[in-house]
């Protein structure tokens, strides 16, 4: 096992992070991923703001149910004065939109590099609350529809029946400056410990990324991971009213994927 260099420290997310958590979010994903950027390239900085104001339920919901994770870095260098001051500090303006993927990377003046966002299964999202965030990025939610109609478990199977049994997890993201260093991995394992620890039995988590399959897919010992249910953007399909078969991911090239681990032996 790895263990987490000494300049970083793994804490529990708290209120104050919520709108840093969901900028790494949001700029990892618009700006980042292999999927979003691709089947969205136009608008990007406008998307980002509109996604931004849009994810602030499901960000809030996974951070207060105490079971999201972050990493700071203890010797973070701040850009300006006034963010050391509070600690850290998001200077996003949502009516900027000269802004650039590169303004607003250097916007992020907080320590806050990576986060893993969570939440009980037994607290089930609202979905009247999710619907802004879709309208944002439709193929959002045919990502977990085409997930789901693949899943094969009896429902019984898996799903929570009371708190502290099933984790879901949603979102796992790291500063673009910090990517490449493993932190991911470490925080998703460390999450993993965390949950067996508290009595979880398994985590569930949705996949757009070939790394964050590769780690969940092949935890450690003792903990199994199975894929559920996946699909290649390249050849996903699904008809229209006419009957004519769309391909709404591509030119995306990535396998999105639904993995449960099992926490328990």
């Amino acid at each position: 096992m790895t263990s987490l260099p000494s300049q970083y420290e793994i804490r529990i997310l708290g209120p104050e992070h919520e709108e840093w958590a969901r900028a790494i979010c949001i700029h990892t994903n618009l700006f980042h991923s292999p999927l979003w950027p691709v089947v969205y390239p136009e608008n990007k900085i406008q998307r980002a703001y509109q996604t931004f104001q849009a994810s602030h339920y499901l960000m809030k919901h996974q951070i207060d149910s105490g079971k999201s994770l972050g990493i700071f870095d203890k010797e973070y260098q701040y850009k300006r004065p006034e963010s050391a001051a509070t600690g850290g500090k998001l200077y996003w303006n949502l009516e900027d939109e000269n802004a650039t993927e590169s303004d607003l990377a250097e916007q992020m003046d907080f320590p806050l590099v990576s986060i893993a966002m969570a939440y009980d299964g037994i607290d089930e999202l609202d979905m009247a609350q999710i619907k802004p965030l879709i309208a944002k990025l439709p193929l959002f939610e045919t990502v977990y529809h085409a997930l789901e109609e693949r899943d094969q478990r009896d429902p019984a199977s898996w799903k929570p029946t009371a708190r502290g049994q099933v984790l879901m997890r949603n979102a796992t993201n790291t500063v673009r400056s910090y990517s490449g260093c493993g932190l991911m991995r470490l925080l998703a394992e460390e999450m993993m410990r965390r949950s067996a620890a508290e009595g979880f039995r398994g985590i569930q988590i949705e996949s757009i990324s070939p790394a964050v399959q590769k780690v969940w897919s092949n935890p450690p010992a003792p903990f199994k991971g199975t894929i559920i249910s996946q699909f290649h953007t390249t050849t996903f399909e699904e008809k229209d009213e006419s009957g004519e078969v769309l391909y709404p991911f591509r030119p995306a090239n990535v396998n999105i994927s639904k993995i449960f681990v099992d926490l328990q032996s």
